[in-house]
């Protein structure tokens, strides 16, 4: 696609709306030349290309861009600078957003800030797929599962807490400010509820109708500073642009997932 734009192809007459959701999304990625020209520069054509010739663009921007949330996690554009993110993946989807607001594209394109994204058919990502993923495979084989001690005191191990957000949900939203060309600039995408880690261990185990078994195990110190402890989205805007789903409960989604789309009999392919 990025050639075909380039080249301003006519392949390409038919297209009247860009979901850009392409990127290296992996948050240990410490290649910032890379990170540069696959999250920012492949961005910033796409959209400028996508203006030009009058097609709607939507892109994938992420809660990654908050850092460890203490200026807070609001997806308002006045004041974007404050935000630090934690790692050059989150950086990388921050100097976009912070192009797109200074060179006013903003007010023309939606930038989508997705929480914890998990479901079916992530199996792909690798390393950077769900816990729900990882688990279900851990617990397959060993009968446990295991999740990183929290290294601050005030978070209990486990108590670490992510709004955590079904894909089923990210589809409707992201479709939903796709389709509405009055809803413009950036949107957080969340369930608006933060969730513990054990919460969803506990949601994994009651979908396979298995007792809770759960280990702990020391955070790799490489990640240790880089780790975000509460992620909780402000759907407010979504809201006021006029989305009123509701978001699917942990537990509900959960179940959905492991049952009708983990468990052997149920994966495509298999």
């Amino acid at each position: 696609l990025r050639e075909l734009v380039r080249t301003n192809s006519p392949d390409l007459t038919e297209i009247r709306t860009i979901i850009h959701l392409g990127a290296c999304s992996s948050t240990t990625e410490t290649n910032e030349d890379y990170l540069r020209d696959n999250n920012f520069l492949y961005t910033k054509e796409l959209a400028e290309w996508a203006l030009a010739q009058n097609i709607r663009f939507v892109y994938a921007s992420s809660a990654a861009t908050y850092g460890d949330g203490s200026a807070g996690m609001d997806d308002k554009t006045d004041n974007l600078d404050r935000f630090q993110p934690l790692n050059p993946y989150g950086w990388s989807k921050h100097k976009f957003d912070l192009h797109a607001r200074d060179t006013s594209l903003l007010s023309e394109i939606v930038g989508l800030k997705y929480f914890n994204v998990y479901g079916p058919n992530e199996e792909h990502k690798g390393n950077m797929r769900s816990v729900i993923s990882k688990a279900f495979r851990q617990i397959s084989e060993t009968g446990e599962m295991t999740l990183f001690r929290s290294h601050r005191p005030e978070y209990e191990n486990g108590k670490q807490q992510r709004d955590f957000l079904y894909v089923k949900d990210a589809v409707r939203m992201t479709l939903f400010l796709a389709e509405n060309d009055q809803a413009n600039g950036l949107f957080n995408l969340g369930c608006a509820e933060a969730r513990t880690w054990l919460d969803l261990a506990h949601a994994i185990f009651s979908a396979l109708d298995r007792k809770p078994a759960i280990t702990f195990m020391d955070m790799p110190e490489a990640i240790r500073d880089k780790y975000q402890y509460f992620t909780q989205a402000d759907v407010s805007k979504l809201r006021t642009a006029g989305y009123r789903d509701a978001f699917f409960k942990l537990e509900e989604a959960v179940a959905d997932y492991v049952r009708n789309y983990l468990l052997p009999d149920k994966r495509l392919g298999e």
